[in-house]
C-alpha cells in the first residue's frame, strides 16, 4: 500500500486554538490533526511553519484557513486574539500556490451537511424541514454565527457576524445586567455575555448587583461550579449564559427562516453535557411570543463531532 501523499493544509484558527490537518491528494478527509495555543505564536505563518515541521515537512502547495474574524481585506487582525498578518506575504512565506481564508463559522457551516448521525444530538422537540434554511451559532472566546441556504442540490455558507448584534435583555435580571455592562461598554454586544469571556461578564455583574466580592475565576471554573453546583452566582451565570443563548439563536432562526434546524457548535456548549440539555437553553429559545409555534417546530442540535470545521475549510477549496 502506497503512502498518501499530502498536497493541502487545513486550519481553523479560533480566538485560543489553531488547528491544523493535512489532506490526502484527491481526498477531503482531514488526517494528521494536531492543536496549537495561538500564544506560542506571533501569527498563522508561525504557527503552520511549526505544524508542518511536525509532519516532516510535507510540500503543500495549497491551504485554506478559518479565521475568527471577518475577511475585508488581506490584511487579517483576529477579533479575540493578538494576530495580524497579510494572506499575501503568509502564502509567500509558506510557499503555497494558493492560500484561501474563510471565516471560522463559515467553514463550520460547510460541515453540517457531513455530519453523521451520531455526530450531534437534538435538545427540545421539533423536526426539520427539507431544503430549508439552516442556522449556526456558537460560544467559545467569541460567539460566532453562519447558517446554509439551499441553491438547488447545494449549500451557500453565510459569512457574516452576528455575534456581534447588540444584546436584548428578556428578564429583569438581565436588563440589570445589562445596566452593568454599560458602564464599561457604549455598545453591549451578544458575544459580550454569550462566550467564554462573557461568562466572566455575567458572574461579575451578578456580584456587582447583589453587592457580593467576585473573586477572579476563569471560563472553566465558573462552568464547573455551576454544573455541580458549588458556587450560586455560577450556577446564576451559567444558566443566564444558556438563556441569553437561546435568545439569540431563536432570533437566528427568524432572521434566517431556519427551518431545517439550528445547529449549536463553539467549545463551551459541547463541553456541558447533558446538563445543557437541561438547561434554560431551550425554553428560551421557545419564548418567542407571536412566533412560539414557528420556533417550537424547529430542532435545535449541539454539535458534537470533533474539530467539524476542518471538514468544512476542505469544503473551502471547492466552494472559493
Amino acid at each position: 500500500m502506497s503512502t498518501p501523499r499530502f498536497t493541502r493544509l487545513v486550519a481553523d484558527i479560533g480566538g485560543t486554538n489553531a488547528r491544523f490537518a493535512l489532506l490526502a491528494e484527491g481526498s477531503e478527509t482531514p488526517q494528521h490533526e494536531a492543536t496549537l495555543q495561538c500564544v506560542d505564536f506571533p501569527d498563522l505563518g508561525a504557527a503552520a511553519a511549526r505544524y508542518l515541521q511536525s509532519q516532516g515537512a510535507p510540500s503543500v502547495k495549497e491551504a485554506a484557513v478559518a479565521v475568527a474574524t471577518p475577511i475585508t481585506s488581506d490584511r487579517i487582525k483576529l477579533t479575540n486574539n493578538d494576530w495580524s498578518f497579510s494572506i499575501e506575504q503568509t502564502r509567500m512565506a509558506l510557499g503555497l500556490d494558493r492560500l484561501v481564508m474563510v471565516n471560522d463559522f463559515t467553514a463550520l457551516a460547510l460541515s453540517l451537511p457531513l455530519l453523521r448521525p451520531e455526530e450531534y444530538r437534538q435538545v427540545g422537540g421539533g423536526q426539520p424541514v427539507k431544503r430549508t434554511p439552516i442556522a449556526l451559532i456558537g460560544a467559545g472566546t467569541g460567539l460566532g454565527v453562519s447558517g446554509l441556504v439551499p441553491a438547488g442540490e447545494a449549500w451557500i455558507a453565510i459569512q457574516g457576524e452576528g455575534g456581534h448584534t447588540a444584546f436584548s435583555p428578556v428578564t429583569p435580571r438581565e436588563t440589570e445586567v445589562l445596566k452593568v455592562m454599560w458602564r464599561s461598554y457604549d455598545h453591549v454586544s451578544t458575544e459580550r455575555l454569550a462566550s467564554g469571556p462573557g461568562l466572566v461578564a455575567l458572574r461579575d455583574a451578578l456580584c456587582a448587583i447583589d453587592g457580593a466580592a467576585a473573586s477572579a475565576l476563569t471560563p472553566e471554573e465558573i462552568a464547573r461550579r455551576g454544573l455541580d453546583g458549588t458556587e450560586p452566582v455560577s450556577v446564576e451565570a451559567l444558566e443566564m449564559f444558556c438563556s441569553i443563548l437561546g435568545s439569540a439563536a431563536a432570533n437566528l432562526c427568524v432572521t434566517l427562516g431556519a427551518r431545517g434546524g439550528v445547529f449549536i457548535g463553539g467549545g463551551i456548549v459541547p463541553s456541558l453535557g447533558p446538563w445543557f440539555d437541561r438547561s434554560p437553553f431551550r425554553a428560551r429559545f421557545e419564548q418567542k411570543g407571536r412566533f412560539r409555534n414557528y420556533v417550537a417546530a424547529v430542532p435545535t442540535y449541539v454539535i458534537t463531532a470533533r474539530n467539524p470545521a476542518l471538514r468544512g475549510v476542505a469544503r473551502a477549496f471547492v466552494s472559493s
